[in-house]
């Protein structure tokens, strides 16, 4: 159990220290994780609703088994493009 407590510990200090050090400011990190937070909780409830749409709709087949991994593939990449820093003069 301490091992575990301490873990968390260190996970909580390196976080602050990589966000501390990022250009902009630690206030300015800490909004751009809220954003990004935000963003995937959007993405989550897309793949949800479309992973219950894909089992509803097909019964059996290559659908249901590859139809929500393509989903998340798909989700994952918009991610990667919704999720970018701002430009700095904008926001």
């Amino acid at each position: 159990m301490r091992g575990f407590l301490l873990g968390l510990l260190v996970i909580a200090a390196m976080t602050v220290s990589v966000l501390a050090i990022r250009p902009g400011g630690f206030r300015r990190q800490l909004r751009l994780v809220a954003r990004r937070f935000r963003i995937v909780l959007v993405l989550g409830g897309i793949f949800i609703f479309g992973s219950l749409v894909i089992r509803l709709a097909f019964k059996e087949g290559p659908v249901v088994d590859y139809g929500p991994g393509g989903l998340a593939a798909a989700l994952a990449i918009a991610f990667l493009f919704v999720a970018r820093d701002p430009i700095a003069g904008r926001g």
